[in-house]
């Protein structure tokens, strides 16, 4: 197929998208279409500034097709995944990247290409969920390529001084009524491998892009062309990311927090019952997973973090050890003065059930402040939550029917 002819098929694209689909179509808008010479390009890629694409490739897609594909590279560009990597290998990173994407766009409807990742297993969870679940060997092949924050995705990169020339890209009234003149991105009129752009550099369009996205939320909702699954994801993103840890925390230390108390003073301190400050030790259990879906190295790390939060809120806990019954050792109580540790050996390896760490707090009358489980949350659940806040620290993308879940990625 020859580039115009290219061309023409993604612009037609890009007008359905913004007729039928106005915020997808929004988002596309902001990146500019450049074909990609030579050889690097072997279907569509993406730097955050532009869609490049090979001729050949569109040419195989319906139109539906490259709807689809047009807006697979605005959504990797509005979910900032070319800033999110951090540590993770970038080809297991870019097919969890596509895994969220594509499960995004088919649910909103959308015609995906035969050779699109789309595991049902990974519905709802967010890249850096997905990572860690991919099988181990070879990674499946991607849609498209991604280039951004220095990751060195695509080889023979050259520097900046042997770009090809650049020139302004501007829309106009002609292309769907969307002026967007005053952008003030650069990018190739006709691109070869282009260089990869600096950690800082992906971090600053990803934050751009969180604007655009917002502001394209917004418009759609305003036309009442916005789906409440787009509404809820954009809601989701607008909010701060934390880590597993800093949550935990949250929820460990609000659930022992120093708290007023009316207890009638002592006879010395006067006939008046006012308020006054009760600080005493807070009572944490704790329940890990022993069915062994969970490492040691995991176990070790998650008791490790449990133990420096019972320094800061000065808490007494309560370790207990369940697969399908509870561990016949349990339960091992530390002070607030003594370090947390697990046993040598860790016995279980059976199916899980979490029911008897629950009937083991109703039986013995010791009902705790919080009670954290380090689980991956397949198992039996009691059938109603308990009288106490229960924090479920879940390995992998399995669902937990109450109580605050918080991922471990």
């Amino acid at each position: 197929m020859i580039p115009d002819a290219a061309a023409t098929k993604l612009a037609a694209a890009r007008a359905r998208l913004i007729l039928e689909r106005p915020f997808i179509g929004a988002l596309v808008m902001h990146l500019p279409l450049v074909p990609a010479t030579g050889d690097w390009c072997a279907s569509v890629a993406t730097d955050a500034r532009a869609i490049y694409y090979n001729a050949e490739y569109v040419d195989r897609l319906s139109l539906a097709e490259a709807q689809f594909v047009l807006a697979h590279e605005a959504m990797h560009c509005a979910l900032g995944h070319l800033a999110r990597r951090s540590h993770r290998t970038v080809k297991r990173w870019d097919v969890a990247c596509d895994h969220a994407v594509n499960l995004l766009l088919v649910d909103e409807g959308m015609v995906a290409p035969p050779d699109a990742l789309l595991d049902a297993a990974y519905r709802g969870l967010s890249a850096e969920e997905i990572y860690p679940l991919l099988p181990l060997g070879p990674q499946m092949r991607t849609l498209d390529q991604h280039i951004g924050g220095g990751t060195g995705a695509l080889t023979g990169r050259r520097s900046r001084e042997a770009r090809p020339a650049l020139a302004r890209v501007s829309f106009t009234q002609s292309e769907a009524g969307w002026d967007d003149a005053g952008d003030e991105h650069r990018v190739n009129e006709s691109a070869e491998e282009p260089p990869a752009i600096s950690p800082a550099h992906a971090e600053a369009l990803a934050h751009e892009w969180q604007g655009r996205m917002a502001s394209a939320a917004q418009q759609a909702r305003l036309a009442g062309r916005l789906a409440p699954a787009w509404l809820r994801l954009v809601d989701k993103l607008m909010q701060p990311q934390l880590p597993w840890r800093a949550l935990l925390a949250r929820y460990v230390m609000s659930a022992a927090r120093d708290d007023y108390s009316f207890q009638r003073p002592s006879r010395r301190e006067g006939a008046a019952m006012l308020p006054r400050l009760a600080s005493g030790e807070a009572d944490v259990c704790v329940a890990i997973d022993t069915s062994g879906s969970v490492t040691r190295a995991e176990l070790a790390e998650f008791v490790g973090e449990i133990d420096a939060l019972k320094s800061q809120i000065r808490a007494r806990v309560t370790l207990l050890a369940c697969d399908e019954r509870l561990d016949e050792r349990a339960p091992w109580r530390f002070s607030a003065w003594e370090p947390v540790l697990l046993p040598e050996e860790m016995r279980g390896g059976g199916g899980t059930s979490f029911l008897p760490v629950f009937e083991w707090i109703d039986r013995t009358n010791d009902r705790p402040d919080v009670l954290v489980y380090f689980t991956d949350a397949f198992g039996e659940f009691p059938a109603a939550p308990p009288g106490y806040p229960v924090v479920w620290l879940v390995k992998g993308n399995a669902k937990v029917p109450w109580g605050e879940r918080v991922q471990l990625n």
